[in-house]
């Protein structure tokens, strides 16, 4: 239910009907700054460390090839890297097959929202598998902080120590000196770039520690109160350390980690008691429907809105547009109308997953 949660999330915010007319919830924030949208991607995060309890059960050698962990490991960052990189090059595939625009390799953006799952899911992995519960929690905290030293007091050239700007801060430079500028998101910074991923895996390891706590403890109204509780010291304990390194989704500063981490315990904590104390199913099941095919939604949606992009209506419209301009915007207007095609495009990837979930067919990494 957590996890379709956030993919249905996720799914909502990227594809309005136009980027024009778009509710302010359903933007990120400019830079530093917290929306409901913000909450969207590390929530997907907690839920992949949330998992782990169950899908790294019976290893406790590390990542030992003898037991099979390291391939397991391996091969999902592998899948996860290699999907983000279908999905980047699929938009100037099918400008190439459809309107025939030549490919440009130089410009290839490398990094992606699966690339960081992928080096995320890596990071916490091998820190879960190979030190004790503390030292997991020691090894978060220092993550954290040591990041907060280095983006504040680290110079960088050109802009010197502190600078949390989009060009100046000292993720954009490692980027800029490792991606290089030809291929990252945008030309000044990635908001999925490589020195982020290093707090993103921090937020793995908080849905860790809430996984494993629900699957140590016997189902109690508790064990909600106990991980609202946790979500409640964590959300004003990044709120506190924003008031002096900002809450910031893009550079995923050590505050963004904590206030987000906070909220996803809570949101956990109504999920578990919806649906493991309450029994209330009927309530978690439209979510559950699209939680057990969170990947092949995020991928195939991705596809299929770049598609939209890319086969034109007409010789000014692309097919989105087009759609949007005709189903939408005449009876609910430019804003609502935007909104409601977004709403549609989940209600239909719903229909689909639904028509998956009868059949049994669930695709994993």
């Amino acid at each position: 239910m957590f996890r379709g949660l956030a993919i249905a999330g996720m799914v909502l915010v990227n594809n309005p009907g136009s980027w024009a007319y778009v509710y302010a919830p359903l933007r990120h924030a400019e830079w530093h700054g917290f929306t409901p949208t913000d909450q969207i991607f590390p929530a997907f995060l907690f839920a992949v460390g949330a998992a782990l309890p169950y899908t790294l059960d019976g290893f406790r050698e590390g990542l030992n090839p003898r037991n099979g962990l390291a391939w397991r490991v391996g091969r999902r960052v592998i899948l996860l890297i290699a999907l983000g990189l279908v999905l980047n090059f699929s938009k100037p595939f099918f400008e190439w097959v459809i309107n025939g625009n030549p490919i440009d390799l130089e410009f290839f953006r490398i990094m992606g929202v699966l690339q960081r799952i992928g080096l995320a899911y890596l990071l916490a992995a091998v820190i879960v598998a190979n030190l004790s519960p503390v030292l997991q929690a020691v090894s978060a905290v220092a993550i954290l902080f040591c990041y907060w030293v280095a983006l504040t007091l680290v110079p960088v050239p050109g802009y010197g120590p502190g600078d949390l700007s989009p060009e100046g801060s000292l993720a954009a430079y490692v980027d800029r000196s490792i991606l290089t500028l030809e291929h990252m998101y945008q030309w000044r910074f990635e908001p999925e770039g490589l020195l982020g991923t290093l707090p993103a895996a921090v937020t793995v390891l908080i849905g860790y520690a809430a996984g494993m706590w629900i699957k140590r403890s016997q189902v109690s109204s508790m064990i909600s109160m106990q991980l609202l509780l946790a979500g409640f010291v964590l959300a004003s304990a990044g709120h506190s350390w924003g008031l002096v390194f900002p809450v910031n989704k893009p550079l995923w500063t050590s505050s963004y980690v904590m206030l987000t981490g906070g909220i996803s315990c809570i949101l956990m904590a109504a999920c578990y008691e919806i649906m493991e104390v309450r029994r209330w199913r009927w309530i978690g099941w439209p979510l559950q429907v699209m939680g057990v095919n969170a990947i092949a939604l995020f991928f195939a949606s991705g596809i299929v809105a770049r598609l939209l992009y890319v086969v034109y209506a007409d010789e000014t419209r692309s097919l989105h547009k087009w759609i949007y301009d005709t189903f939408f915007v005449p009876w609910a207007g430019a804003l609502n109308g935007s909104l409601a095609f977004a709403i549609s495009m989940v209600l239909g990837w719903w229909i689909v997953l639904y028509v998956m979930y009868r059949r049994r067919w669930f695709f994993r990494l």
